[in-house]
């Protein structure tokens, strides 16, 4: 069928992949840091497409039919009239608008109103709370706001140079507060309730449509954001979870509908393909090891698994509930971390070790059972980031999940995703393909484990941690909590 490349825009820099376009295998890559700082709260869209520009040097688009673009998730650039930038992109790490957030609960009548109304309850991260915190924070430039768009938004109306119509994807959309993933439409009025008027939305494409043609006669699909590319890169499908570990951590899931989650822990996105991403977040993941590793004066996480692998299950009865920086799931913004279950014989470095793993996983597995809990069904788990090749993490996850567990070989998946994308609208485009079915691409080079024997024992030790939490944290994960 061709070529095509997915450019992934991060935080922190720009990845493009040029995949054959009927295996999926990739060709080529290119990559750029972007400049600007990656904790930065604002930025000027621009770095984007000079990062963007840096990583496709040296011809690396060459022969390329079609690109697919991803980007970071619940950024937002605010436009004039004309389309000229109003200010500085908001990014997705601002919190700012916390209590903007707060507001706008209150406002449409509590976190059940707003659960209804899009799938999830405003968090400083969204965009609507964005909106309102610019409303309060700088009048006059929300005053001249007449359009809004999404870093990835952005970068396709730029690539399309520019053109009236401005579009996004409806996982892009799902991520923004005021389009409600279940009804597939705008909640216009809650833009207005954020912002104080109303402003130009992106027109939102399905999953096989295209934003349109670039002037040099490339194809560019509709785009979508990190988690849903990401998602789309791997093939997960109904059945699956991704276990997503990085300083914080994430559960996300493959469901045929969305959710409605009062207690604002599952925030229900739509996916690339027509399905739902119920997401459950919590705030301590790698970086619980990153401190025991620090507590035990050990240099490195490798240090810490090493360390750990010469206990056992159950840690010698420590439990480390990990909720260091608070915890989002189960909603416990002030708590701090506790260690439990010291006696003399489990005063042992290679105890507290394991235990740090074993409450981080256990705590994931938590944020697993929220979704399972609202019917959605996980039989695989896979499992992303550095710290899944570490052989503390392999030994304990698939007895603590209760499920087969894959760790993918590491890859830019959202790009792989994003080029994904473009294979299925170019070959919609060039009739090959139907609007209802993405191309089949080779999956990524895997690596399983089975619970097997470790199931009892896995179990065993949820059960033992979920004890400790519920005495030290009754009713944390009651309805409406």
């Amino acid at each position: 069928m061709g070529i095509v490349a997915g450019l992934d825009s991060s935080s922190a820099f720009t990845q493009i992949v040029v995949c054959d376009a009927d295996t999926g295998a990739v060709l080529r890559q290119g990559y750029a840091p972007h400049p600007v700082d990656p904790k930065a709260t604002e930025i000027d869209p621009q770095a984007w497409l000079l990062s963007l520009g840096e990583a496709a040097a040296g011809g690396l688009l060459e022969g390329v039919q079609a690109i697919g673009v991803s980007a970071q998730q619940h950024g937002l650039v605010l436009l004039d009239q004309q389309g000229t930038l109003v200010r500085p992109a908001l990014v997705g790490n601002d919190k700012r608008a916390q209590i903007a957030a707060a507001d706008l609960i209150d406002g449409l009548g509590g976190r059940q109103a707003w659960a209804e109304a899009v799938g999830s309850v405003p968090q400083a991260s969204h965009p609507v709370a964005k909106l309102r915190w610019l409303a309060r924070e700088e009048p006059q430039a929300a005053q001249r706001v007449a359009g809004v768009l999404q870093p990835h938004d952005w970068l396709v109306w730029q690539l399309l140079g520019r053109p009236a119509r401005r579009t996004t994807d409806r996982g892009g959309a799902s991520a923004t507060g005021y389009w409600s993933a279940s009804a597939g439409s705008y909640r216009s009025d809650l833009v207005e309730l954020a912002l104080g008027h109303q402003c130009g939305l992106p027109e939102v494409l399905g999953p096989a449509d295209a934003a349109g043609t670039t002037p040099e006669g490339l194809l560019i699909s509709a785009g979508t954001g990190e988690t849903m590319a990401a998602a789309f890169g791997l093939g997960v499908a109904a059945g699956d979870a991704v276990v997503s570990l990085g300083a914080s951590g994430s559960v996300t899931a493959v469901h045929h509908e969305a959710l409605a989650d009062p207690s604002g822990m599952i925030t229900s996105y739509a996916d690339a393909t027509g399905m739902h991403l119920p997401v459950v977040h919590t705030l301590n993941a790698v970086r619980v090891l990153r401190g025991t590793a620090e507590m035990l004066g050990l240099d490195d996480l490798e240090a810490l698994s090493e360390l750990a692998m010469k206990s056992t299950p159950g840690s010698s009865g420590l439990v480390l509930l990990p909720y260091l920086e608070g915890e989002r799931t189960p909603r416990l913004p002030h708590t701090a971390g506790t260690l439990s279950g010291l006696r003399r014989e489990s005063m042992k470095p290679e105890h507290l070790a394991r235990a740090a793993f074993e409450g981080m996983l256990c705590s994931l597995a938590d944020a697993m059972d929220v979704l399972r809990g609202r019917g959605v069904e996980v039989r695989r788990v896979f499992l992303l980031g550095a710290s899944a090749e570490l052989p503390a993490v392999q030994a304990a996850a698939p007895g603590i999940f209760g499920a087969q567990v894959v760790v993918p070989q590491p890859a830019d998946y959202a790009a792989l995703g994003a080029a994904r994308q473009a294979a299925w609208a170019l070959g919609v485009s060039q009739g090959t393909l139907s609007p209802a079915a993405p191309p089949v691409w080779q999956g990524a080079s895997v690596q399983v484990l089975e619970p097997g024997e470790e199931l009892a024992t896995g179990q065993a030790v949820r059960q033992q941690y979920s004890v400790t939490r519920d005495q030290l944290h009754p009713g944390a994960f009651a309805p409406g909590q």
